[in-house]
């Protein structure tokens, strides 16, 4: 460490941890620190955790993080910091490091020598994971020494001991969420994979490392990934778009300081008629995006118009491009370091600082004017490709006239396949979404007629990955679906704009065959919502309906199996005589059938479609139903565990 480093290690210490309230409040209303207490809240507590190692990254000191999933799904969190300081804190009388772990709002995040800037701004971080946690184990690397304390439920459970000698620095953090607390207790590898794998492309030049030992091969190893950016936000975006056809085959970036605002974008076109844009504030995934990505926009379109314009790309064009138009089959990732930033709300979804805007604005129009006028040929191809937006926009809202007065979209006109239940209380009705009339006649009659509705459809729907406004709104089964849900499709300005204030069903479920055609419709359905009608997936209406595959009797016993593990149970129990019988589709299940095994809430099992992570979800979407079958072919052997593929 340079003499510089050391003598700026030395100003972090107890007097820069300030104490603003304490922490009683925290298990008592645990979703008001961490969001929730299930799934989300769960990994939110390693989030917490990770983000204080990458905060000693971004300010210069940690260039290594090791997260691990132990054995009794504890997580370890290392990093190679400065370590959190140990020495007594004059207010508290007690060591800074008890005082971060046990008072909220506590840490150096509030103290602006110690960090620029910093993920977990409100402090409520570790001392929030200490408090939801049935144990948690603190080593802190520092001055030569190792500095041990142990607690449980938020309170030590010994002082403050020196364990042993060491040459290095860090801070090493193990945890044990309270069952008590949450309602799912088991980590999922593959969601802190993601979010590790943005945080390694968000900091280029930072390694992370995953280990989960509750999965060791034959020879003993772990299941392990390492996860490092040499070029950042580059790399992100060719992730991103790596299952996707590249229309200029070059990634436009940028990393630079405007207004002392640190600001990394990169984006680059393909061939889809999608707009993926990704933005981020000191490694916060702003879901609802902000001035960053409102000053993104900005700079793209005024930079996009303004060389075609003086280019005269436009002449021809006989209708008025939108701001849209400019980002069809964009991907783009933006990335700002913001010393005080203000989100609106208590979930870091949107950022509101009014300077971000204008910095951003002025850092894209001045890398994109550079590239257009250095690659003409690709500046031509995107220009062609706007173009080809605002005319495809064109035919939308043309399609979209047309169709309203057949039947509009808003209201009136209920498909006449759909069979409504007869309650109109939202909250209470069901849509089945049916793979064709027979098994539809069967849900019909195994329905009950008060909240469940069911619409059948013919064939497989259009996949919607591919298509162009105007298809999709040209497409009969999927204009149906839009009908029966009553949602209210387009505007002047956008023909695809989705409301769903006047959705007629809060469970939109999806019930198809167990084989293969019936795996490619659930997914082409599942492409749809998720890119035409994500509200529905965010909102939490979406499911997926699991029908038997078997049906076991023997005598008098009888039993639904959904895995051959089952199967084999029953066998065990009831004698080699056991009649199995395999269900090939709903259509071969008796009306009586179908409703006990799929559709009675009292007995069925639904399973809830979320979106985890969103851009995780569009890669994994563009991979499966695009065009190139390798990628697709790997993906379905690595899950092959998980998937029904009936031969």
């Amino acid at each position: 460490m340079s003499e510089d480093k050391e003598r700026e290690s030395e100003v972090y210490s107890a007097s820069n941890i300030q104490v603003l309230e304490g922490l009683e409040a925290v298990r008592k209303r645990p979703a008001m620190y961490i969001g929730d207490i299930s799934f989300k809240g769960l990994h939110h507590l390693v989030y917490e955790v990770v983000d204080n190692s990458i905060d000693e990254a971004l300010a210069g000191y940690a260039s290594h993080i090791e997260v691990t999933i132990n054995a009794d799904n504890s997580i370890t969190v290392v990093d190679n910091g400065r370590g959190i300081p140990v020495d007594m804190h004059e207010k508290e009388h007690k060591s800074a490091l008890e005082v971060v772990l046990t008072v909220l709002h506590a840490g150096g995040k509030f103290d602006k020598g110690s960090y620029k800037v910093s993920g977990g701004l409100h402090g409520v971080g570790v001392s929030c994971v200490n408090a939801l946690s049935s144990y948690l184990r603190a080593e802190v690397r520092r001055n030569g020494k190792v500095y041990m304390q142990e607690y449980a439920y938020g309170k030590p459970t010994c002082e403050l001991t020196v364990i042993g000698d060491t040459d290095s620095t860090g801070t090493s953090v193990t945890f044990r969420p309270d069952t008590s607390i949450f309602t799912v207790s088991e980590y999922d590898y593959d969601t802190l994979a993601n979010r590790l794998r943005d945080l390694a492309f968000l900091n280029a030049g930072i390694t992370l490392t995953l280990t989960d030992m509750r999965k060791v091969d034959e020879a003993g190893n772990p299941r392990r990934e390492v996860f490092y950016s040499r070029d950042g936000l580059r790399e992100f975006v060719q992730y991103l778009d790596s299952n996707k056809e590249s229309l200029i085959n070059d990634v436009i970036h940028l990393n630079t300081e405007r207004q002392g605002i640190p600001v990394e974008v990169a984006l680059t076109y393909n061939t889809t008629f999608n707009e993926n844009v990704y933005s981020f504030v000191n490694n916060i995934h702003t879901i609802e995006g902000g001035t960053h990505q409102t000053g993104f926009r900005r700079g793209l379109t005024t930079t996009l118009k303004k060389y075609a314009e003086d280019n005269k790309l436009l002449e021809k064009v006989k209708i008025e491009v939108s701001g849209d138009d400019f980002r069809e089959g964009l991907t783009a990732v933006i990335s700002v370091k913001v010393m005080e930033p203000q989100f609106e709300g208590q979930t870091k979804t949107k950022l509101g600082n009014s300077e971000v805007q204008g910095a951003v604005s002025a850092a894209v129009s001045e890398a994109l004017r550079y590239y257009l006028e250095e690659h003409p040929r690709q500046a031509k191809v995107i220009v062609d490709k706007i173009v080809l937006a605002a005319q495809a926009r064109h035919a939308a809202l043309n399609a979209r006239q047309k169709i309203q007065r057949k039947s509009p979209l808003s209201g009136g006109g209920l498909p006449g396949k759909l069979s409504d239940c007869s309650s109109r209380h939202a909250e209470d009705c069901e849509l089945f979404l049916v793979e064709g009339d027979s098994a539809g006649g069967t849900a019909k009659q195994g329905r009950n007629r008060t909240f469940q509705a069911i619409l059948p459809l013919r064939g497989k729907i259009l996949n919607v990955e591919k298509a162009m406004d105007h298809k999709i709104l040209d497409n009969q089964e999927i204009t149906s679906l839009y009908r029966a849900m009553r949602v209210t499709i387009g505007t002047e300005d956008d023909p695809m704009a989705i409301n769903i204030s006047r959705l007629a069903y809060h469970k939109i479920i999806i019930m198809t065959d167990a084989d293969v055609d019936g795996s490619h419709i659930a997914t082409l359905l599942m492409t749809f919502f998720f890119r035409r009608m994500r509200p529905i997936i965010e909102q939490g209406y979406l499911y997926l309906a699991t029908p038997p595959l078997y049906k076991c009797t023997r005598g008098k016993a009888e039993e639904y199996c959904w895995t051959e593990a089952q199967v084999q149970q029953f066998i065990a129990v009831n004698g080699e005589k056991t009649k199995v019988q395999r269900y090939k589709g709903l259509g071969e299940m008796s009306a009586e059938e179908l409703r006990d095994t799929t559709m009675d809430p009292e007995q069925r099992l639904l399973k809830q479609v979320t979106i985890s992570d969103a851009v995780e979800a569009d890669r994994i979407f563009s991979m499966l139903m695009g065009e190139d079958v390798g990628p697709r072919r790997d993906f379905i052997e690595s899950n092959a565990n998980y998937a029904n593929i009936d031969a």
